[in-house]
């Protein structure tokens, strides 16, 4: 697992977790699945879920690249260890009670491949999401002008133009 330097300038990977944070795309329905999914699992290391790019991820780990937080899972341990990609679902599955065997076995060279074949597959689920613009299908985000109020469902207000950044196609 790729590990950073950590805060107090030890090596990252000699200092034990307690805890981590994992940062995940709030606009995406597979993450807010799998975060919601994540806190009713039995934790042997506490796991926090922060919404990547928001201003309490920029805040508490100013160092990261946030927009890369938005592409490709990223978990922070609290000695400073950055984990992205597999070895981000692998450290999050050794987290949890029921799940730390499987995460050993996934740590393993071809458990690895595993791992990263099943973040790739995610990675193309949620990259056709993005693309599918047709009705019904594609995600809509509140930075397009699309809100959800759950007594009377999606409404849609265009951005305003007055800055003068609409396109004139």
């Amino acid at each position: 697992m790729a590990a950073a330097q950590a805060a107090d300038g030890r090596d990252a990977t000699r200092v034990p977790v307690r805890r981590l944070t994992v940062l995940y795309d709030a606009d995406c329905a597979l993450c807010t699945f799998v975060r919601d999914w994540l806190g009713r699992q039995r934790q042997l290391v506490p796991l926090e879920l922060v919404a990547a790019g928001s201003a309490e991820a920029a805040a508490r780990f100013p160092g990261l690249d946030h927009r890369a937080t938005l592409e490709e899972i990223t978990v922070v341990g609290d000695g400073g260890q950055v984990y992205r990609g597999a070895a981000a679902w692998i450290v999050t599955l050794w987290a949890l009670r029921e799940h730390r065997p499987l995460a050993h076995r996934l740590s393993t060279p071809a458990g690895a491949r595993l791992a990263k074949g099943a973040v790739l597959a995610a990675a193309r689920w949620r990259g056709a999401q993005k693309r599918d613009t047709g009705w019904g299908g594609g995600a809509y985000y509140s930075a397009d002008g699309w809100s959800f109020d759950p007594r009377h469902g999606w409404t849609y207000t265009p951005p305003s133009c007055a800055d003068g950044s609409c396109s004139t196609d």
